[in-house]
């Protein structure tokens, strides 16, 4: 199964990290599904795997794209996405201050009223309460080891290409 993974990652390394950036995306969205709901940090870590995916199936598809390029530009979203990351770890610990903007999750009204009501009512998420850890390190901390190991990873693999 290993040796299968690793010629894998050496003969499909865009593809790989595509599936990657699926896997971690799908997985904030099932925390947020499992009632997680995501602070703004937390909107913004997922804005680089919404974008590294399609580049990625391009990337895999277009051959006509060198695999060098497309590499480099996931590393570049993918160190993006980590510093992201670190700085909403930052803010988690106190650190460092975070946004003035806080998130809330509101369900669409069929009325003006209602749905001035359900702002009104809607829990504020705040991005400084760890919603969720595991061995002391949050999601966001758990993001920012992932997105810099794929940086990493398709750093090495565009020196290869």
């Amino acid at each position: 199964m290993i040796t299968a993974l690793k010629n894998f990652t050496d003969r499909e390394p865009v593809l790989f990290a595509g599936i990657m950036a699926a896997l971690i995306l799908g997985s904030a969205y099932g925390f947020q599904f499992a009632g997680y709901p995501p602070c703004e940090l937390c909107w913004w870590q997922r804005y680089p795997y919404m974008a590294i995916i399609p580049l990625a199936l391009i990337g895999h598809f277009v051959p006509a794209i060198p695999r060098k390029y497309v590499l480099f530009a996931l590393a570049c979203l993918f160190l993006g996405d980590a510093g992201i990351a670190v700085f909403h770890v930052g803010v988690e610990q106190r650190w460092w201050e975070g946004l003035a903007t806080c998130s809330g999750f509101i369900e669409i009204a069929d009325s003006v009223d209602a749905a001035l009501d359900a702002i009104m009512n809607s829990p504020i998420i705040r991005c400084d309460n760890i919603a969720w850890s595991l061995f002391g390190i949050s999601m966001a901390g758990y993001n920012a080891i992932a997105a810099f190991v794929m940086a990493v990873f398709c750093l090495k693999k565009m020196k290869k290409a």
